[in-house]
């Protein structure tokens, strides 16, 4: 999910609930960063779970410097 940033991933889950994401980051130094996780509730990825990812990860890359 480069749209989000450098070395975000996303993992996909179904199951009977529904349709749910898991966007991760695991590029930066020696952990796991969860910027978000949802339920998907229609064949498109809400733009609002895209860009709280995106600002999640700007502040995550901020931080670490």
């Amino acid at each position: 999910m480069n749209s989000i940033g450098a070395g975000v991933r996303e993992i996909r889950v179904r199951d009977a609930d529904g349709a749910f994401r898991i966007i991760y980051v695991a590029k930066l130094g020696d952990a796991i960063y969860v910027l978000h996780c949802f339920q998907k509730k229609s064949q498109r990825t809400n733009k609002e779970d895209i860009a709280l990812a995106a600002r999640r990860y700007k502040q995550l890359v901020e931080e670490l410097r």
